[in-house]
C-alpha cells in the first residue's frame, strides 16, 4: 500500500527552502533567530513522506523527533510492534540537510549526527530526496 501524504508537496518544499535559508542566515542578522518552528516541522514531514514514497516498505524506521517518524524500505524483517530491528534517528536540522543534499549520509554518521542501527539502516543510497 503506498504511503499517504499529509503534507502538500509544494507547501513542504517551500517550507524546506525557507527553513534552510533561515538556517544559512542564522546569526548573520540579529533579527533572524533561525528557521520558524512551523517551517521545520512541515519540511521534516515532507521529507519523511518523500522517503516513504521512494522506498515503500516497513523494514526501517526513520525518526526525527519530535516532528515525525516513518517506516520505509523493502526486504528484511517487517516491523509491526515494539522496537524495530533497523532504526535511524536524527535531529530536524540534520534531516533537512540530508534530504536537501547539503550533508552526505556518511559524513553525518561519522560526525554522530545520525544514529543508525541494523543492517538495513543505511539511507545513503536514497539521499538526497530533493
Amino acid at each position: 500500500m503506498p504511503s499517504r501524504r499529509r503534507t502538500d508537496a509544494a507547501h513542504g518544499r517551500a517550507a524546506l527552502d525557507r527553513a534552510l535559508a533561515a538556517e544559512d542566515h542564522d546569526g548573520a542578522d540579529a533579527r533572524l533567530d533561525g528557521p520558524l518552528p512551523a517551517d521545520v516541522r512541515d519540511a521534516v514531514r515532507f521529507l519523511l513522506e518523500e522517503l516513504a514514497a521512494r522506498a515503500p516498505g516497513r523494514s526501517v524506521e526513520v525518526r526525527v523527533p519530535p516532528h515525525g517518524a516513518v517506516q520505509c524500505g523493502s526486504g528484511g524483517p517487517r516491523h509491526t510492534r515494539g522496537t524495530p530491528p533497523n532504526v535511524v534517528e536524527t535531529d530536524a536540522l540534520t534531516w533537512l540537510q540530508l534530504g536537501a543534499g547539503r550533508l552526505r549520509w556518511a559524513d553525518a554518521v561519522a560526525a554522530g549526527r545520525v544514529t543508525a542501527s541494523g543492517e538495513r539502516a543505511d539511507l545513503g543510497q536514497l539521499l538526497p530526496l530533493v
